[in-house]
């Protein structure tokens, strides 16, 4: 190749020819990592949502065994132990009251 122009022709040809293999690899692999990113973030989201819904039932399921023994207990029991904390946060309030009117 004598003629400088005709090779800087082929030269710039070869030259456009590799930068696009190149692109087309490069494009390539990132949106091969785009869609493994994608189908992880699916699981990972899968995994969440059941792992928070099997949760969930657990506690359902434990709120349920809790009411069917509460509601065996005697009612006059149930009643008795609400007076008990009235009257204990009563004199929490009362305690309260005379310390607050002792540090002022």
């Amino acid at each position: 190749m004598s003629n400088p122009l005709l090779q800087a022709f082929f030269v710039g040809r070869a030259v456009a020819e590799v930068v696009n293999e190149r692109f087309e690899v490069a494009l390539t692999d990132a949106l091969s990592e785009l869609g493994k990113f994608d189908a992880e973030a699916r699981e990972q989201l899968r995994q969440f949502t059941e792992e928070v819904t099997q949760r969930a039932n657990r506690a359902a399921e434990a709120a349920n065994a809790g009411q069917t023994t509460t509601s065996s207990q005697d009612p006059v029991d149930l009643q008795a132990n609400i007076d008990e904390l009235r009257a204990e946060i009563a004199l929490l309030r009362n305690e309260l009251q005379r310390y607050r009117s002792s540090s002022v």
